[in-house]
C-alpha cells in the first residue's frame, strides 16, 4: 500500500479502536437484520448473525473440511473478533463431528465453556494497526486461545505467508481499503489451498454500466466524502469485483447484494454514538474519530440512495 494511506488507516484504527470496542464490542462490521432488514435485534446479536449468514451462504465449513487440520486467515482481523469467533466454531464442530446447525447454540459465546479451542483448527488475523494486533492478542489470551490463534501488523497486498498456506480466507469489510483490488484478490487466492473458500464482504457503490448509467458528480462527491472519512482509496461495484474474481483460478463463483439486510446498522451506531459514554468517548479519542462520527449519516443516506451497497463473493480454488 501506499505509505500515505497505509499510515490514514493506521491511525484511524489506532484511534478509533477502544472506544469502538468499549461502545460496541469485539466485533467491529455491519450487523445483519434479516433479507429485507426489517428485524429487530441486540446490536452484537445482529453482528454474530452476520458472521452466520455469510458462512451459511457460503456453505463454509464442510463436515469433510474440518477432517484434518484446518486453517483460516481472517484479513483486516480488527480486535480479533471474527477471528477468535471463527475459530472457536470451527474447533466445536470438529470436536463434535456435527454440520453447521448441528444442535448446539450458534451463539458460541454463550457456550458453557466458551474459548476451549481444539488443536485441529487454527487462525491468523493481518490488521495495519499495531492497536488493533495488540488489542486482539490480548483478547486471545483472555480467551485462552492464543495456542489457536495469533494477530499480525502486515500489508494484504503483500501477504507473509507461503502460498496454498490458509483453507479458509476471510475478509469482512477489509476490501475498500484496499489501493489495489486486483493485487488484493490476487493475494488472497495466492494463500488459498487447492478447494479452500473465499468469503469476501466488502463496500460497493452501485452498478455502472449502459444501464445503471455512470457515477453522477454528485454520486462522486459523496464518495469522495466517505473515502476521506474512513480513510478509503476508492471502492468499486459488485460486477467489477466478480469481474477480476473470474479472472483467478478460482471456481464455484457467487456473489449477493446484501444491502438490504445491512443498511440498518449505520442508523443503530448513530443511536449509539449519542449516548453520554459515547459522547465522552469521542471527545478524548481526538479529531479523526470524531469526523468518522460525524460522518455516519453519509453512510446511512448512501444505503438510503443506493450509491452505497455490501457485495459478497465466495469462490473455491
Amino acid at each position: 500500500m501506499t505509505s500515505t494511506l497505509y499510515q490514514q488507516i493506521q491511525q484511524l484504527y489506532d484511534a478509533s479502536s477502544g472506544l469502538w470496542e468499549q461502545v460496541w464490542g469485539e466485533h467491529m462490521h455491519h450487523g445483519y437484520y434479516g433479507p429485507d432488514g426489517n428485524l429487530k435485534k441486540e446490536r452484537r446479536q445482529a453482528q454474530i448473525d452476520l458472521i452466520e449468514e455469510l458462512l451459511a451462504w457460503a456453505e463454509v465449513p464442510s463436515e469433510k473440511a474440518l477432517c484434518e487440520s484446518y486453517r483460516i486467515l481472517d484479513v483486516g482481523c480488527g480486535i480479533g473478533g471474527s477471528t477468535l469467533y471463527l475459530t472457536e466454531k470451527f474447533s466445536l464442530i470438529a470436536q463434535n463431528n456435527l454440520k453447521l446447525d448441528g444442535g448446539f447454540d450458534r451463539d458460541f459465546s454463550r457456550s458453557p465453556e466458551p474459548n476451549k479451542t481444539g488443536g485441529s483448527v487454527t487462525a491468523t488475523g493481518i490488521t495495519l494497526s499495531p492497536v488493533q494486533a495488540n488489542r486482539a492478542t490480548e483478547r486471545a489470551k483472555i480467551a485462552d486461545a492464543q495456542s489457536n490463534v495469533n494477530f499480525l501488523v502486515a500489508d494484504a497486498l503483500n501477504m507473509p505467508f507461503p502460498d496454498e498456506s490458509f483453507d479458509l480466507v476471510w475478509s469482512l469489510e477489509s476490501g475498500e481499503h484496499m489501493p489495489d483490488k486486483i493485487k488484493f484478490l490476487q493475494e488472497c487466492c495466492r494463500v488459498l489451498k487447492p478447494g479452500g473458500t473465499l468469503i469476501l464482504a466488502t463496500w460497493c457503490h452501485r452498478p455502472v454500466g449502459e444501464t445503471a448509467g455512470e457515477l453522477t458528480d454528485e454520486e462522486r462527491k459523496e464518495l469522495a466524502e466517505i473515502y476521506r472519512v474512513y480513510a478509503l482509496p476508492y471502492v468499486i461495484s459488485l460486477p467489477e469485483y466478480e469481474e477480476i474474481v473470474r479472472s483467478l483460478p478460482l471456481t464455484s463463483i457467487r456473489t449477493a447484494d446484501w444491502s438490504k439486510a445491512v443498511a440498518p446498522f449505520w442508523d443503530v451506531v448513530i443511536d449509539s454514538a449519542l449516548t453520554p459514554s459515547a459522547i465522552w468517548g469521542l471527545l478524548t479519542s481526538g479529531w479523526t474519530t470524531i469526523q468518522a462520527a460525524l460522518a455516519l449519516g453519509l453512510m446511512s443516506r448512501g444505503y438510503q440512495s443506493g450509491l452505497i451497497r455490501f457485495g459478497l463473493i465466495c469462490a473455491v480454488k
